[in-house]
């Protein structure tokens, strides 16, 4: 992030990019989500409702070990993002899965990846990442295009991220 807000500012120096051009290329629509999303990740986590939810999470799934939870919260990230922006399932998420490490006892590092990659495999819905909503029109596409070229894919990282991400962030 401090690489791209330094390119950024030295696009606007160089003249490369005047200020106006700058501000009309934010999506400020984003922004704004993003801001006014961040308070509820807070309060979820000063209200206990983070704290429930990673119980339950353990509770229904904890028994079968730290993989399954990694994969049930992945799963539920991936499901949650095809009607819901990325940065606001992220934002309802990471308390949930903070909670939930710190409830285990483990690292929350594998946990907050495997939210990351089933964020970024948002292939199922036209809705769940605006790339998908930019090249529906013109390319002629409809919802059910996305869940059948999505899902293999979505299966994929699964398959993929689930056993490696402890390997790479060990609990």
């Amino acid at each position: 992030s401090i690489a791209a807000i330094t390119g950024c500012v030295l696009m606007v120096v160089t003249r490369c990019l005047s200020m106006e051009e700058a501000y009309q290329g934010i999506d400020w629509r984003a922004v704004f989500l993003i801001a006014a999303m961040l308070p509820l990740g807070t309060a979820m986590d000063q209200t206990g409702a983070a704290a429930y939810l990673a119980n339950l999470v353990i509770n229904s799934i904890g028994v079968y070990g730290n993989l399954a939870i990694l994969a049930g919260l992945m799963i539920l990230s991936m499901i949650t993002t095809q009607v819901m922006p990325s940065p606001v399932v992220a934002v309802l998420m990471s308390p949930i899965a903070l909670t939930t490490a710190v409830n285990l006892g483990v690292s929350p590092y594998p946990f907050m990846m495997g939210i990351a990659y089933a964020l970024a495999a948002a292939f199922l819905s036209p809705v769940a990442h605006p790339a998908n909503v930019l090249v529906m029109s013109p390319g002629g596409y409809r919802f059910s295009d996305y869940l059948k070229q999505g899902l293999p894919i979505s299966i994929i990282v699964l398959i993929i991220s689930i056993p490696l991400l402890p390997i790479l962030f060990p609990f």
